[in-house]
Formats: structure tokens, sequence, C-alpha cells
């Protein structure tokens, strides 16, 4: 073989000793290639990737490239979205639980360091410690704590169980207090039970109540039969047993309490869906009976004299009205600070019962007075969000009546402060000196925090929040693993 023939097979055997990369076939039409496969057949055949835009922070226009980036849907601010988050957070299953229990403790709180810094100078001028009147009212409001927490911890039933021993207990006390040597008179009014030492009880307080639980129970079973549709089931004796409870308070001369429990029947009366005509005679009756009971009584007649004025007259009269906004008007925008009120040196009679909220405006300022009133108002709109949203019509009538009864006394107190409604001697709900107004009131408090509590969404969100129960349902969520699986 010639020598150019020998180098040629030897350079094709050579050739055909060195391994190639290996190519994919071409499939068929419609059938896709394994993913390997075709991985391995572009990269013999030197096939690139299409390249895809870099946003910010790669190359693109976050910083300093030319591509550009589509903003994520669901974040940013703006009012509009802060308004529907606080919407959604405000429609949660718990947010009147936590809001009646957070405001009802806050005002508590508040209350008692206001009736401490408003008590003490009354406390040393009759000759007692300066923590007297704290140490009974942080005595009743460990009490009503426990009251508080017995009420809410109550089921639905207990409630309705409760009502008629709540009122005839509460209706023996009120007669009680009229026989003489056993009742007490405090500041004219003939309503008092003495308990022996500091202690006093006034039964009138529990008469709101007793009234509240059992007018719910009657009306409840009353809607159950479908007898509201006609007026005289609807008013007897629903009115009568009202109007007994009246005519007890107003032989003692509480015309402030009497007014309260008026307030708590035509609550009660607009939740059961009485008509115009009928509401409309039943305020009309209580009106004139009010006016004759004004009318008849100097000492009424002058409190209704005192509405507005910006000083007292020259014989003394309207003295505590007036120097009540001495005390707002003197506290400006953050108040003279914590116990430096001039008022309560004398000038102000009951700066820690019925004019605390005078004190509290000298004090704290227009930033506390406006802090007390959106806490009543938060609580306020708490109830009405539970009494709206339940299907149960003791809960209904029971919660709207609670309702009622804090934020009309609490309207009738802040409104005789500022000199728009009469002086009428009511305390400001769990927030003035007074452990028989304080009892009673922070009872009803937990009654409405049972009364969410019984929601069904509420319940299921109660029971999620149990570890026990969220280790279980986490548990459950979990898939089980091979012992192979990493």
């Amino acid at each position: 073989m010639p020598a150019d023939e020998r180098f040629a097979v030897r350079r094709e055997s050579a050739r055909a000793s060195v391994p190639r990369p290996l190519t994919a076939a071409p499939a068929p039409a419609g059938v896709p290639l394994p993913p390997g496969l075709a991985l391995r057949g572009r990269l013999a055949t030197g096939a690139r990737r299409p390249e895809t835009p870099r946003g910010p922070g790669r190359g693109g226009s976050g910083r300093g490239g030319s591509g550009s980036r589509t903003p994520r849907s669901g974040r940013g601010g703006g009012p509009r979205r802060a308004y529907e988050r606080a919407r959604r957070a405000w429609d949660r299953p718990l947010t009147a639980y936590y809001v009646i229990l957070g405001s009802s403790l806050l005002i508590t709180v508040l209350g008692l360091v206001m009736v401490y810094s408003a008590s003490m100078i009354k406390a040393l001028d009759i000759s007692k410690p300066a923590t007297y009147f704290f140490g009974k009212q942080f005595l009743a409001a460990v009490i009503g704590g426990g009251l508080m927490l017995i009420a809410a911890r109550m089921p639905v039933k207990l409630h309705r169980g409760l009502a008629y021993p709540i009122l005839m207990v509460t209706v023996f006390l009120m007669i009680l207090v009229q026989v003489p040597g056993i009742g007490m008179s405090v500041n004219g009014n003939q309503n008092w039970l003495y308990l022996g030492g500091p202690f006093q009880l006034q039964p009138s307080e529990f008469g709101k109540l007793a009234l509240i639980l059992w007018g719910a129970d009657l009306l409840a079973r009353k809607q159950d039969k479908r007898l509201l549709t006609q007026w005289k089931h609807m008013l007897v004796p629903l009115v009568p047993v009202a109007f007994m409870l009246l005519g007890l308070i107003m032989l003692g001369g509480d015309m402030g309490t009497a007014i309260i429990l008026t307030a708590i029947l035509f609550g009660l009366l607009w939740l059961a869906g009485a008509p115009t005509r009928l509401f409309a005679g039943v305020l009309g009756f209580a009106a004139v009976l009010a006016f004759l009971l004004i009318r008849t009584s100097p000492n009424r007649m002058s409190r209704l004299a005192c509405m507005g004025v910006s000083e007292p007259d020259p014989e003394g009269g309207c003295w505590q009205a007036a120097h009540g906004i001495y005390a707002l008007a003197s506290g400006g925008w953050f108040g003279s600070g914590l116990g430096a009120s001039v008022e309560k040196w004398g000038q102000l009679p009951e700066p820690h019962t019925d004019f605390i909220f005078a004190i509290t405006g000298e004090e704290l300022g227009l930033a506390g007075t406006l802090s007390v009133l959106a806490l009543f108002a938060a609580l306020g709109y708490a109830g009405i969000r539970v009494a709206g949203r339940t299907e149960d019509p003791f809960v209904r009538y029971a919660a709207g009546g609670v309702t009622t009864w804090i934020t009309a006394q609490a309207v009738i107190n802040i409104g005789a402060v500022l000199g728009l409604l009469p002086i009428a001697g009511v305390p400001l709900p769990l927030f003035s000196y007074g452990g028989s107004a304080l009892l009673p009131t922070m009872f009803a408090v937990g009654l409405m925090i049972a009364f969410a509590r019984e929601d069904p969404a509420a319940k299921a969100a109660l029971a999620m929040r149990r570890p026990g129960v969220r280790w279980k349902t986490m548990r459950r969520r979990v898939k089980k693993r091979s012992s192979g699986e990493r």
C-alpha cells in the first residue's frame, strides 16, 4: 500500500476513536422530549436559553437598569386601604369582647386614680387618712372585679334563672330602706342601708340590674310566644313593676336614679318594638310625672335653674355648677397635672362623686376628658354590636338594657358637669366614687362579656386560641412521612 493511503487510513481510524457529544434525535410531531434529553441536545448543539428581563437590583430599572417592574398587588398605603383594614379588624368575631373588657377596665383604673386625687383633701377635711376614700373604692373594685369575672363565665341560662331572685331581693331591700331605724338618709335622700363600720349600701343601684334581667327575661318569653304584637302584653307587667321600683326610689327622694330607671324602661320598650304612639304615650306620662315632681320640690327647681350658669348667685346658689365649669375651664389642653387641682380644696363640694369629671378636666385637661368620652363611646358601641348581632332575644334585650343604662347615666352626669343638663346627682359609671354603684355596674359589664363570648363565631375563635386545641389542629395538618424521607 502506498504511503499516502496508509496515512489516510490511520487518520480516519483516529477520528473514529475520539468520543463525540450526544445529540437528541428529532422527535416526532406532537411528542415532547424528556427534559434531560432535551437539555443534552441543547448543550450539544450550542443553543442558548432566551434571556429574561431582570428586575430592580439586577440590572433593571430599580438600580440603573432600563427595564420596568410591575408593582405588587396588596401593598402600599393610603386612607382607603387603612379604612378597609380597620373595618376588617372591627368585624372580627372577638372585637366586641375585647373592646368591652378593655374599655371597662381602663375606665375603672383611671377612675381609681382620679378618686384618689380628687378625694385627698376631702378625706383630710373630715380627719381621715388621705387614702380613706381610695381604699374603700379599691376594695369595691376588687369585689366588683370578682363579680364581673363570675358573670362573664356564667351561661346565659343561669343569668335568666337569676332574674326573679335578684328582683325580689332588691324590692325587699328597697322596702327595708323606708323602715325607720334601718334606713339611712344621706344628703337628704332616704335610700341607704347601714352595713356596719364605714360601709353602706344603696339598694336602688341594684334595682337597675334587677329591672334589666327581669324585663329581658319577660320580653324574651313573650316574644317566643309571639305576644309582643299586642300592646297589653308589651306593657303588662313590665311597666307596672317598673313604676313600683320608681315609686320606692322616689319615696327616698332619689330623682337621679329614677331618671336612669326610666331610661332603662324606655330602652326595653324600644327594643321590643313598641309602636310610636304607645312609646310616645308612656314618654308623655313620664314627662308629666317628672314635671310635677320637680315643680313641687324647691331643691329640684333650684337644680333646674342652675343649667348654663357661669357664676354662682350672690346668695350662694348654683355654687357647685359654677365651680364645675371653672374646673373645666382652668384645665386647658393637657391640664394642670395630676393632683394639682385647685377646685378640690373646698370650692367644689363633691369632687370625687358627682363632679369627678370636672376634676379630671382640671388635672388632665381636654385630652383627659376626651379620652374618658372615647372609652365610654367604645363601650356603648360594643354593647350595641352585641345586641344587634345575636339571635337570642334575651341577650338582645339584656345587652341593650345594660348599654342604655351605662350610656344614659354617663350622658346625664357629664351633661350636668358641662351645664347642659340639671344636676341629677348620679355618679359617672365605673369612674366616680361609690361602691354601691360600682358593684352592679361591673356585674353588668361581665354580663355583656358573657354575651359577647356566646356568639358562635366568638366561641370558635376562643376555642382555636386554646393551646391544646391549636396543637391538635397543627398535628392534624402535618402529613405523616415515610421513615426514609427527610
